[in-house]
């Protein structure tokens, strides 16, 4: 009777957890940082350091690899895949899922190099870049009137 009770306890607990592990909270399609502080002139870049604007540069990259190349769904965070209409099986989480981890590879390679080798640059150009990202970030904002 005892090894009954047993095995019926451990079946359901094993459904119970099986039921648990198939859904988890929807995964956004943009994640990770998603948006900067503060825009900035060339007058109150050309006034900081050359560290403050390493800083600032892969700042800026992080938010563009997070953003653009899912602008076809989405510019903001929290937008899901049964969001947009798309079903939500396994083959396209797993997509999603290798999507978000190929970004995040390639963020951590691109800073990677970027400290390596950015400080090399010449602080002139890594002002024209920073403002080139920022008037790039500042279009999203305008992105949904081309639908």
């Amino acid at each position: 009777m005892n090894t009954k009770i047993t095995i019926v306890s451990m079946a359901f607990f094993l459904v119970i957890s099986l039921g648990f592990a198939q859904k988890g909270e929807p995964q956004s399609i943009i994640s990770g940082k998603v948006s900067i502080a503060k825009y900035h002139d060339r007058d109150e870049l050309d006034r900081l350091q050359k560290g403050q604007l390493l800083e600032l540069y892969n700042e800026r990259i992080e938010v563009i690899v997070n953003i653009l190349p899912n602008i076809a769904f989405a510019t903001k965070p929290g937008v899901t895949m049964s969001t947009l209409g798309i079903p939500d099986t396994k083959e396209n989480r797993k997509a999603l899922e290798d999507n978000i981890q190929a970004s995040k590879t390639y963020f951590d390679s691109t800073i990677d190099f970027q400290k390596r080798v950015l400080p090399y640059s010449d602080k002139s150009n890594l002002i024209s870049a920073i403002l080139f990202y920022e008037q790039t970030l500042k279009s999203l904002h305008t992105y949904n009137e081309f639908n």
